[in-house]
């Protein structure tokens, strides 16, 4: 790994103060040359981030295999041998949302789901139909052509509605006239009725109602909504982990003794925690890309049955890392972290719903 050419000079180009070796012993600036080869570039980022020396890949192994390992380390104040928390958080948060830009985890082409199937249905009313109407056009029904007939009006009710529900799936098309919001077709109508009748939640359902209206309004097909919604969580998704880095280490610290464990603990504890999660998060989405290139059923097996284990390792880490990190009771900490884990969990899910209704009002 290069670390650049030296200077002759032995002033530092930073505080000028005078420089024996690489280093300046003043500031800590490396005495390089101001103008390096352009594969300096990316050979130093490299460098800065992956720390050859083994610091990196040391920080990696401790965060998957070690619960708690670099939390406790870190706290200890030994704080060179492993990457610092914050960094780590932002490296590992930056690979994987660069990573999921590139090669999206979910397919979100959605144009034209529900064609294959809408047509044979479209095609099995026009039979019953034509049925019924040869069964009436006799000139004397017997009582077994009464029974087939209320049958085939319940064959054609029941085709009725599964055309219409394969009509609401179908993402190639857009939302019907029909098609309401709260029981209103239009915006018009609905803000009469908002304006007659005010509620204490209209501050939500308002901007909610006009973006669909709008939409509708548009021809906007369903598909394309569903790709914009898509996209637009995913960009957002980013900012809710990072708004909800300090909300968990909240509820950690609500939990635990305020003398022994300071606030600042907490979220040490949780950069690493987030961290783990989205460098688990991208191996299941690397191991879920390589099942599509696999076609192989015994090996496929062998992938799918570890992203399961992954799922429930990702579970099992949480309680392990709070158990070493917090040196509680055995039983004490289980019981606090099954409650920790339980609020956060619905928190969070309080807070990707926040994200949808956002990520809604965001299409355009």
């Amino acid at each position: 790994m290069s670390h650049g050419k030296l200077r002759e000079e032995k002033d530092c180009l930073n505080c000028g103060h005078l420089v024996e070796e690489k280093y300046c012993p003043n500031c800590g600036q490396q005495n390089i040359q101001t103008r390096q080869p352009f594969y300096y570039l990316f050979t130093h980022f490299v460098e800065d981030f992956t720390h050859y020396d083994g610091q990196f890949w040391g920080t990696i192994k401790n965060l998957l295999f070690k619960p708690g390992k670099l939390t406790n380390t870190y706290l200890e104040g030994k704080r060179q041998k492993f990457v610092p928390p914050v960094k780590l958080y932002i490296f590992i948060s930056f690979i994987t949302f660069f990573l999921f830009a590139l090669f999206p985890p979910f397919d979100i082409n959605f144009e034209g789901k529900g064609k294959s199937k809408l047509l044979p249905e479209k095609n099995k009313i026009t039979e019953i139909q034509k049925a019924l109407e040869e069964t009436r056009s006799k000139e004397k029904l017997e009582e077994k052509d009464s029974i087939y007939i209320s049958k085939l009006n319940a064959a054609l009710k029941d085709s009725a509605k599964i055309n219409e529900l394969q009509g609401t799936f179908d993402m190639s098309k857009g939302m019907s006239e029909d098609s309401e919001f709260n029981g209103f077709t239009n915006r018009k109508s609905y803000d009469s009725a908002v304006a007659k009748n005010p509620s204490f939640f209209d501050f939500i359902n308002t901007p909610f109602a006009h973006k669909y209206f709008e939409l509708k309004e548009q021809g906007v097909k369903k598909g394309e909504i569903l790709k914009k919604l898509y996209e637009t969580s995913f960009h957002n998704l980013p900012k809710a982990l990072f708004i909800y880095l300090p909300i968990f280490a909240l509820f950690l610290w609500i939990f635990h003794n305020k003398k022994k464990w300071w606030y600042f603990d907490h979220g040490i504890f949780t950069l690493h925690y987030f961290s783990f999660l989205l460098l688990n998060i991208l191996i299941f989405t690397f191991l879920n890309k390589l099942t599509d290139v696999i076609n192989i059923s015994f090996i496929n097996g062998i992938i799918y049955f570890v992203m399961t284990l992954m799922v429930f390792y990702s579970v099992i880490y949480f309680f392990i890392a709070h158990y070493k990190v917090y040196n509680s009771h055995g039983i004490v900490s289980f019981i606090i972290g099954t409650v920790l884990f339980t609020i956060n969990f619905f928190a969070f899910l309080f807070l990707v719903a926040g994200l949808g209704v956002i990520s809604f009002l965001m299409i355009h």
